[in-house]
């Protein structure tokens, strides 16, 4: 016990004066790394990503099917022998390069629809998203002639996408992850389904990544177009064959770990996987802040864009006018055509700074997406102006997503015929709703309680 004249001393006085501080900067520190390892954020934001890009790359595929033979295919103005020449220089990824048969042109063609179909489905969607991807660049590095800024937004995200865990809301693999794990009774909402002994073996996975497997072994083995070790990938001195063969092995890995070793082993994978996810959710952010950032502060050091002018003359070219008499329509007030151009550009530079401010940015994110609908109808780039919707759709609120999922659901809910409705004594549905409305509003889906891959 201290008496008067030996007091106690006092540990947070006689401390040093930047301990408090470190001790500060090492907690934030703490939270911040199981804050990035410990969950998948932004699992809305990522499912619209996968949804909206999906749906894009579909359409224009489908839209382009009378076209394709022009565009990417053996009828093309960019022959074979010249996209060989190129892609033996820039070392550019695409699997038309390995035969020049129509057949094969054709099954590259049809794998990529099917996949971005799978994919905006969310069916198997760590496989998908890599096939997917494969079809866009081995579409688009086969003729780098015939794309615009859509495009190049679509390649991109193609690559990112592969890091996300893009199929943890809204999807079938939420579905089946939720009914997996309500028939074995864990209730965990780790996705991880069925342990050790239980009689879910997962036989499509299985079967599908062996056919993976082998389909990259064929693509190995058929001589001079290989897959090459040397080539440079998405990583400055690793090939291709090393990245895809590097995708197979981990899948195949998340399983044996998910069914073998679903202790310690799995928490140091999932801890990886979030931290993937989040990285290339970043990444996906940084992108989009430094397309509208460039394009804002080129068209500052364009003389018709500080005039005002610049969008007059787009709006009077007959390719960039399906609606003639609206383009002309606009570009006859000189009023409009000056508020359209300035406005264009202070959104794109300030957009960067808004994310500063939640309620700022989500106003500028409105009046974004009404400009790329307003450049859809004006200028007849429908599939450019909806890659950018859903490329600024990474930046809205989680709560926003969620309602606008809950009402499709209950949308889809609706649409049932009334002759199917069945009630329920406390004038609650039956849990039997069509497949549609399940996907959207299920509690494993619309709550992210049931996360999977």
């Amino acid at each position: 016990m201290s008496s008067p004249q030996n007091p106690a001393p006092d540990t947070k006085r006689d401390a040093p004066a930047g301990a408090g501080l470190a001790a500060r900067v090492d907690s934030a520190l703490a939270r911040g790394v199981t804050r990035v390892t410990g969950s998948a954020l932004g699992t809305y934001q990522t499912a619209v990503l996968r949804i909206g890009l999906s749906f894009t790359w579909l359409f224009f595929l489908l839209r382009e099917w009378p076209n394709r033979h022009e565009l990417y295919g053996p009828g093309g103005p960019w022959s074979w022998d010249m996209a060989r020449r190129l892609t033996d220089d820039n070392r550019a990824f695409t699997a038309l390069m390995w035969s020049d048969s129509g057949v094969w042109f054709e099954t590259v063609y049809i794998l990529a629809i099917v996949s971005s179909a799978l994919l905006m489905l969310g069916w198997r969607t760590r496989t998908m998203s890599v096939l997917a991807m494969i079809g866009v660049l081995s579409l688009q590095n086969r003729s780098i002639f015939v794309g615009d800024g859509g495009d190049n937004v679509l390649h991109l995200m193609a690559l990112y996408m592969v890091f996300t865990r893009c199929g943890r809301v809204w999807s079938l693999d939420a579905r089946r992850a939720a009914r997996r794990e309500e028939a074995t009774g864990t209730g965990s909402g780790t996705g991880s389904g069925a342990g050790p002994g239980t009689s879910d073996r997962d036989l499509t996975g299985i079967v599908l990544w062996t056919l993976c497997g082998l389909a990259l072994v064929v693509a190995q083995a058929i001589g001079d177009t290989r897959l090459e070790w040397t080539a440079d990938g998405p990583v400055p001195g690793i090939g291709w064959a090393t990245v895809l063969w590097g995708l197979w092995a981990a899948q195949g890995l998340w399983w044996f770990a998910r069914r073998h070793a679903p202790g310690e082993p799995r928490t140091v994978l999932d801890a990886f996987a979030n931290l993937a996810h989040n990285g290339a959710l970043l990444v996906i952010m940084v992108e989009v802040c430094l397309i509208y950032a460039t394009a804002g502060w080129y068209k500052i050091q364009g003389s018709r864009w500080q005039d005002g002018t610049a969008l007059f003359y787009p709006m009077h070219i007959d390719y960039f006018s399906p609606w003639p008499a609206l383009s002309h329509a606009l570009a006859s007030s000189g009023t409009v055509v000056l508020l359209l151009s300035y406005g264009t550009v202070a959104v794109q530079v300030a957009f960067p700074f808004t994310l500063l401010n939640r309620r700022v940015k989500n106003v500028l994110l409105a009046v974004m997406m009404a400009e790329h609908l307003g450049i859809a109808l004006t200028l007849g780039l429908p599939f450019f102006s909806l890659a950018m919707i859903v490329a600024d759709a990474v930046f809205l609120p989680t709560s926003f997503l969620r309602r606008m999922g809950a009402l499709v659901g209950r949308g889809a809910t609706g649409c049932r015929s009334p002759a199917g409705v069945r009630s329920r004594p406390h004038g609650r549905a039956r849990t039997g709703r069509p497949a549609l409305a399940r996907w959207w509003a299920e509690p494993g889906a619309a709550g992210g309680i049931r996360p999977v891959g």
